[in-house]
């Protein structure tokens, strides 16, 4: 069975973590895959807060909405490649709930 070609964008991206890691073991593999993991949740939050309230994050445009951002909290997230601590993003109205992690109160 002949493997699957790999997208040329994804191929690039795994040459640039390899430059940028150097790993010589799963083990440094799987903490290099945890230093993106982080930071590609933190993202995903912050874009599912600015769909949910309707406006980008430092928008001075005029609001539709009375919700606005209100800060973050720290939460910790167990993955497959250990503790992560990333902040989850909130609204005034209280009504946003991530879809990316699961929301399990003020952690």
């Amino acid at each position: 069975m002949a493997r699957k070609k790999i997208d040329p964008k994804k191929k690039e991206f795994i040459k640039q973590l390899i430059e940028v890691y150097n790993p010589k073991t799963v083990e440094d593999v799987g903490d290099a895959l945890k230093d993106i993991l982080g930071p590609v949740m933190q993202d995903k939050l912050e874009a599912e807060l600015e769909e949910h309230v309707g406006y980008e994050k430092y928008s001075h445009e005029e609001k539709d909405t009375s919700n606005r951002r209100n800060g973050s909290y720290p939460k910790k997230v167990k993955s497959t490649y250990g503790e992560l601590e990333i902040d989850v993003p909130r609204d005034r109205e209280s009504t946003y709930e991530p879809g990316i992690i699961p929301w399990i109160g003020y952690n």
